[in-house]
């Protein structure tokens, strides 16, 4: 089965890792996994402030800051994984990696409820109204 785990380094993410790592039927070698952070792009307007070197390795330092924690995970349970970023909205990049055939997503979220979604807006959320791959969401 192809997995995806989308991570963002937060707290949703270790709670998913650690569930992941609790339920054995999700590890092992019988699974591909992809990993996939998503970094938010910096706006137009702030980008003429901000240095060149800063700018052109920005969406690479950010995703290697998320996936250093996650590659000791994936160490430490001897399983294989790509790694991936991408640079835009998370719920759009990762319904679209979905879309990539993979058979499952699994991915933390806060679990605010439907009323704070609708409100605040929430990854998880767009990634359900968007993804035609099955979503497995840890809270």
């Amino acid at each position: 089965m192809k997995i995806l785990l989308p991570v963002d380094g937060s707290d949703h993410t270790k709670h998913m890792l650690a569930w992941l790592a609790a339920h054995d039927e999700w590890l092992g070698n019988k699974h591909e996994y992809t990993v996939l952070t998503v970094v938010p792009p910096i706006p137009p307007h702030a980008m003429e402030f901000l240095d060149p070197e800063f700018l052109r390795n920005y969406d690479k330092d950010q995703a290697e800051a998320v996936f250093k924690p996650i590659q000791a995970f994936i160490a430490q349970h001897q399983l294989k994984a790509t790694y991936i970023h991408r640079l835009g909205n998370a719920g759009d990049e990762i319904a679209t990696e979905a879309g990539n055939g993979h058979d499952l997503v699994i991915m933390g979220s806060h679990g605010r409820g439907a009323f704070a979604g609708l409100v605040m807006g929430s990854t998880a959320t767009r990634v359900l109204a968007a993804c035609r791959t099955p979503v497995l969401l840890i809270r």
